[in-house]
C-alpha cells in the first residue's frame, strides 16, 4: 500500500507533514485514481440526459415516465451522498470509495439488461446510490491528501480527467444510438461500458492509502451527525445547502434537458446528440481552464463569477435557434460550468474542519441530488408548455439567487492554509 511517509508516523501534526512534503509521484497517483472514479461519476450523471430522446422514442415513454427515469438515478445519488458521506467520517474515506464504485459498477451493468422501464428505474436508483458520494468523497479525500499550496490545482486536475467523460458519453451516444451491435440496442452498450469501466477502477483503487487527517482524527471522540446543525457550523451548513440546491438548476439542468431542448427547437434525435457532443467539449476545457485559476483567484469569487457567466450563456442558449449560436452559447455555458464545478468542489470541503468535513460535504451535496431528482418534474412540463426560453429563464434566476447568497454570506476560503 502506498504511504505518506512521515505524515502517517506522527499523527499529532498530519496537516503540517502533508504541506511540507514536495509534490511527488504519490500525489499524482492519487489524483489519477480519484480522476478515474470521477470519470464514471460524470459519465453516469450525463448518460441519462444524453439518451433521454432515444429512450422516449424506443420505450414509448410519457413525460412523467421519462421524468421518473431521470429522477430515479438522482434520488439514489441523494441517499448515496448523504449516507456514504457520513460513513466516510466514521469508517474512513478509502472504505467508502470502494463501496461507492463497486455498487455503481454492478447495478449499471445490470441496467443494460433491463426488460422494461420499471427495472431500468430500479437499477438506475441503485447505481445512483453507489456513485452518489463519489464527488463528495473525492473532494474530501484530495483536500486531506494534497499539499495546501497546490490543493486547488490538484483537485482541478482530477476533475479535468473526470470531465473527459462528458464529451465521451456524448460522442459514444451519437455513434451507438443509431446502431444495434450484436443485435443489442445501442443505448444498452452505454451502460455496459460504464459498468465494466467502473469495475476496473474498483480494482485499481484497492491499494489507495487512507487519509492521514482521518486517521489522526480517530484518536479523538467521533463527532455526531447533528454537530453540523449547531453553532458554529449551522449557518455555513444552511448556506451551502441552499447553494447546492440552486446550482443544479444550471449545472444539471443543462446536462439533463439539452437534448430535449434541441428536439423542441426542431432538430432530430441524432442531430441533437451530435450538437450536444460538440457543446460537451466545453466541460473538460472549462476544467482545464480552472487549473491555473484555482490558486490565483479566491474560491468564493471564482464560484460567483463562473455562475454568473453560466446564467448569461444559458439564457442565450435557451432563446437561440441558429445552429452556430446554439453551439457557441452551449459550449461557453459548459466551459463556465466546469470552472464553477472545480471551484465549488474545492470551496465546499475547505469551509469545514476535518471532524465534520465528510458529513457536512456529503449532507449539503446530497441536497443537490435531491434537487436534481425533483427538477425533471418541474422543468419538463415547463418545456412542453412554455418552451426552452422560459426554462432557461428559470435556470438563470436560480443561479443569480445563488450568487447573491454567496456574495452576502459566503466565507473566504483561506486557500493557502493547511486544513484544520
Amino acid at each position: 500500500m502506498t504511504t505518506f511517509g512521515d505524515a502517517r508516523d506522527t499523527r499529532s501534526t498530519p496537516p503540517v507533514r502533508l504541506d511540507e512534503q514536495p509534490l511527488g509521484p504519490v500525489h499524482y497517483k492519487l489524483v489519477a485514481l480519484v480522476g478515474m472514479g470521477l470519470f464514471f461519476d460524470l459519465y453516469e450523471l450525463f448518460l441519462a440526459g444524453t439518451i433521454t430522446g432515444v429512450l422516449k422514442q424506443q420505450l414509448h415513454l410519457s413525460t412523467y415516465e421519462l421524468s421518473g427515469i431521470l429522477a430515479s438515478a438522482f434520488g439514489g445519488q441523494f441517499l448515496g451522498a448523504l449516507v456514504l458521506g457520513r460513513l466516510s467520517d466514521v469508517y474512513g474515506r478509502r472504505r467508502m470509495f470502494m463501496v461507492n464504485i463497486g455498487v455503481y459498477a454492478g447495478f449499471t451493468l445490470l441496467g443494460a439488461f433491463s426488460p422494461n422501464v420499471w427495472f431500468l428505474m430500479a437499477t438506475r436508483a441503485l447505481a445512483g446510490l453507489g456513485i452518489g458520494a463519489e464527488m463528495t468523497l473525492s473532494d474530501t479525500y484530495l483536500s486531506e491528501t494534497m499539499p495546501a499550496r497546490v490543493r486547488g490545482r490538484m483537485i482541478a486536475v482530477a476533475y479535468t480527467l473526470g470531465f473527459c467523460a462528458v464529451p465521451a458519453v456524448g460522442f459514444l451516444a451519437r455513434w451507438l444510438v443509431p446502431l444495434h451491435p450484436f443485435g443489442i440496442d445501442g443505448w444498452r452498450w452505454l451502460f455496459v461500458f460504464g459498468g465494466l469501466g467502473a469495475a476496473l477502477v474498483f480494482v485499481a483503487r484497492r491499494h489507495m492509502p487512507e487519509s492521514p487527517h482521518w486517521e489522526a482524527r480517530q484518536e479523538r471522540n467521533r463527532v455526531p451527525f447533528s454537530e453540523i446543525l449547531r453553532k458554529p457550523f449551522r449557518g455555513r451548513t444552511a448556506l451551502f445547502s441552499a447553494v447546492m440546491i440552486l446550482q443544479v438548476f444550471g449545472y444539471y439542468g443543462f446536462g439533463t434537458l439539452a437534448v430535449l431542448v434541441l428536439q423542441h427547437k426542431g432538430f432530430t434525435v441524432v442531430n441533437s446528440l451530435g450538437y450536444l457532443a460538440i457543446t460537451y467539449l466545453g466541460y473538460p476545457l472549462g476544467s482545464l481552464l480552472a487549473i491555473p485559476l484555482m490558486e490565483r483567484v479566491e474560491r468564493k469569487y471564482l464560484v460567483m463569477g463562473s455562475a454568473a457567466a453560466m446564467a448569461v450563456f444559458g439564457l442565450i442558449f435557451g432563446f437561440a435557434n441558429a445552429v452556430p449560436l446554439i453551439l457557441l452559447s452551449g459550449g461557453l455555458f459548459t466551459l463556465a460550468s466546469n470552472v464553477f464545478s472545480d471551484a465549488i468542489h474545492t470551496y465546499l470541503p475547505e469551509s469545514f474542519p476535518t471532524s465534520v468535513r465528510g458529513t457536512a460535504s456529503g449532507t449539503t451535496y446530497s441536497l443537490s441530488k435531491l434537487s436534481t431528482a425533483v427538477q425533471p418534474f418541474l422543468l419538463l412540463p415547463l418545456l412542453d408548455h412554455r418552451g426552452p426560453g422560459t426554462v432557461f429563464t428559470v435556470i438563470t434566476v436560480a443561479l443569480l439567487v445563488m450568487v447573491a447568497l454567496l456574495a452576502v454570506w459566503g466565507p473566504l476560503s483561506g486557500k493557502q492554509a493547511p486544513l484544520s
